[in-house]
């Protein structure tokens, strides 16, 4: 993973990981696309972003869900 493009500063953003040089969070391009965003409209919408940064945050995303955590997951019954 290219961590040029992932920064994480206290006072940005409350420490979140957001794209280098801006105030956008992963977690906000994480969500946006799993919300049926494109990285195509996500470079429209934030034009601080690029294609590369984009990529950047899911291979981080990733990563930070490969730890050595487990995330519980209650499931709904029907």
């Amino acid at each position: 993973m290219d961590t040029k493009f992932i920064e994480s500063n206290p006072s940005i953003m409350m420490g979140k990981p957001v794209i280098a040089g801006t105030r956008i969070p992963v977690e906000l391009i994480l969500e946006k696309f799993a919300a049926g965003e494109t990285i195509e409209e996500l470079l429209e919408s934030y034009p601080r972003l690029t294609r590369e940064s984009v990529l950047a945050a899911f291979a981080f995303a990733a990563q930070a869900l490969r730890a050595d955590v487990v995330y519980p997951i209650d499931k709904v019954s029907p």
